[in-house]
Order: C-alpha cells, then structure tokens, then sequence
C-alpha cells in the first residue's frame, strides 16, 4: 500500500506489466500490524477494490479463478491480503481463488509476524480454496544451491552476466544478502507453469478449478505443496539440462520443494504432475509407476494422481515438471508457526498494537490459535494411519 514503493516499480524495468489506473495505494503501509491492513484498510478501500475487481473480470473470456499472491509476515499482505479473500467470496463465490502465501522465515526482521501470519492463517482456512505456502528459507537455499554449484565449476556450469542471481556489480551475490529477485523469479516461474494450460496448446489441458477439484478432498485441507524443477531459468545459469526421469525424481525431493518440508517421509493425500515440453504420456505413466513404490498415499485414494502436459516448455528448456501436493508434510510449518506465535502471545507482548484498532478483539487472537491448531490436529489423525495397509475397496453394487 505504501505509495512509494509501487511508484518505483512504475519508474523501473517492470512498468509496462502493471496497469497503473489498476493499482490502489496509500501514504503508508500497515505499518507490521494485520489489523490495520484488515480492519483500517479494508474497510477503508473495499468499494475501490471491488470496484478494479469488476473492471478486470468484466474482460474476462472465462474467469477460471483469482490469483493472490501475498506475504504472511507484514501487515497488508496478511491483513488486506485476508480481506480481499472474503471479497472475492462474496461477490465471485463460483469463482476459484488460489492464493500463493509467502511464509516467514525464523530469521524474520518483522518482530509482530507470529501474530500476523497466524491471524492471516484463520482466513485462509476459511476462505481460500487452494494455498502454495512458499517458505522465504527455502527460496533463499534454493538459491545457495545454485551458488555452490556455479562456483564448484562443475562442467557446463556457469552464470550469465546481467542475471537474476549476480549483482550489479557483476559477482555472485554473497550468500548472506538476500538475492530477491532471483528468489522471486521462481515463484513466477511457479505460477507461469501453473497457467501454462490456460495459455498454451497440449495433448492433456488441466484446468485451474481441476487442480482444486482433484486435490482438496476435504475443504480446510487444500493447502499444496509445490515443487519445481529445473528450478533455475536460463537467463540465470548455464547448467545442463536435466534427463526426463531425473526431473521427475527431483519433483519429490526435499531439495526441490518450495518449503522447508520432505513429502516423501510423509502421507500424500492426491497429487498434480503438471509438465511442459516434448513430453509423452507414456512418459508420465512409467514415472509415476517407478515412483508409486517410494510414496505413501492415503489408504483411500491409492491412485491420487492428476496429470497434465503441455506442448509449450518454458523459454530456453526442453522441459519442465511443476509437482503441486496435497501431502501432511506442510504440518511442521504450522507447528512452527503456532510456537512462534506462542512465545509472544504468552508474555502479551505487542498485544496493545492490535487492540487498539476498532473491531480487534482479543478473541481474534484465540480463535485463530484453535483455528491453527485444528488444521494440525487434522493432518495428525491422517499422519496416524500411514501404517494402516491400503483398502481393497469392493466395488459398488447397484441393485437394478
């Protein structure tokens, strides 16, 4: 909301990719405190919103779903950010809203983002049909790896100048900066092979309320964890590109994934293959045979599998593979989130910030902590039955 921080990006590179009568701004920002970008600014702005919503959906051929991509940290990507959900409901309740949510790391220099993420948590339980939680330290490793491998000097390997992961000095960003950009360029790169159906030709076209319909077997559950590989882009870094199999194999590595979790040790509920390029689907189908094995997927949904290819790689690739899964292991991002939350709702500190804005409560804060802490509980009882052997359904009768 800060009115000098998207008039620089008006001045800068990325200019002509905005439409600045769509942009809405303030003086300031929510200053760290969701409750003044949910209460303040969203009661303030609704009409505005709603009103730039209309006019943008109104040159819609078809309207498949709403993207919001937004920080939990802060105070308007998690409050305004929040309040946007609930006005999409309202006024497109047919329409999907996937939201891309970029979580705090334990390094956050935000000091109120406990309290932030985890009121933002209970609207997005409520109110989101589809979350890709990305994980600040994940983006920044993913990065780090990228580093170590270019200055290994493995054969092939080596950094384009004026790239995403350089300077503008021309070195490699040390690995203590927080090379932004390059951490931003892959969750475009998420999203750009997320839409790659809607936008290009393929011999098996997905939807984007297919993802939602196939993934999210229980309504609170539907939050993905995605995987991407290769994960860097050309412009970036001369690396050889991976074989076909071996990307697959990468998709369900720990190395890979978006946050900080490992699916592979953990109960997979469904799972969207979604993959660019010269690809076959005989292809697809020996991966995911070969895979089957090494994953665990819920007793009830042993075949969870969700694929899509499009004929369109991604520029300077000869493929590409975008894994979205609805797996627990997203459960230790939330336990986390919760302890962080903990250590500071126990002493009340900052407490006072919040409940001085008119309609904050201290309720807020409780349900949301039971809200968190009954999402966790049911990815528990999931985690429970990951010994339990696969059912051999019977098939249903029909009595004529």
């Amino acid at each position: 909301m800060e009115e000098g921080v998207v008039n620089e990006i008006l001045q800068g590179p990325l200019r002509d990719v905005f439409d600045s009568k769509q942009l809405i701004t303030d003086i300031s920002g929510s200053g760290n405190n969701w409750a003044v970008g949910h209460k303040v600014f969203g009661s303030l702005y609704q009409e505005q919103i709603l009103e730039k919503l209309r006019k943008s959906a109104e040159h819609c051929d078809c309207l498949q779903c709403f993207f919001v991509i937004h920080s939990m940290g802060g105070g308007t990507g998690s409050g305004l950010g929040t309040f946007l959900l609930k006005v999409l409901e309202d006024e497109f309740p047919e329409v999907y809203k996937f939201v891309t949510s970029v979580y705090p790391s334990g390094e956050d220099d935000v000091i109120t983002s406990p309290y932030n993420s985890m009121l933002a948590m209970k609207e997005l339980n409520e109110h989101a049909d589809c979350v890709l939680p990305i994980d600040n330290q994940s983006l920044f490793d993913i990065i780090s790896k990228i580093d170590l491998m270019v200055n290994s000097g493995k054969l092939g390997t080596a950094i384009k100048p004026k790239s995403l992961v350089t300077s503008s000095a021309g070195a490699f960003k040390k690995r203590q900066e927080k090379p932004f950009d390059a951490m931003n360029n892959i969750v475009a790169n998420l999203l750009l092979n997320l839409t790659s159906s809607a936008r290009f030709e393929g011999s098996l076209n997905m939807d984007l309320n297919e993802i939602s319909m196939n993934l999210v077997p229980f309504p609170q559950l539907h939050y993905l964890v995605s995987s991407l590989t290769p994960l860097y882009t050309l412009a970036d870094v001369n690396i050889p590109s991976r074989r076909l199999d071996q990307m697959f194999s990468d998709a369900f590595s720990k190395d890979h994934q978006l946050i900080r979790a490992d699916p592979k040790h953990s109960l997979y509920l469904a799972c969207a293959l979604m993959v660019r390029g010269n690809v076959q689907i005989s292809d697809l189908r020996r991966n995911i045979e070969r895979l089957k094995p090494s994953l665990r997927f819920v007793s009830w949904n042993q075949e969870g599998w969700k694929t899509s290819l499009c004929s369109v790689p991604p520029v300077g690739h000869s493929h590409s593979l975008l894994a979205l899964a609805n797996n627990t292991c997203v459960k230790p991002t939330f336990i986390e989130l919760r302890e962080r939350f903990m250590r500071l709702y126990k002493k009340r500190a900052h407490l006072h910030h919040y409940l001085q804005i008119e309609g904050m409560e201290e309720s807020c804060f409780t349900e949301a902590m039971s809200s968190l802490s009954a999402l966790i509980q049911e990815y528990n009882q999931l985690d429970a039955t990951k010994s339990m052997p696969a059912e051999d359904l019977p098939r249903l009768r029909i009595a004529v």
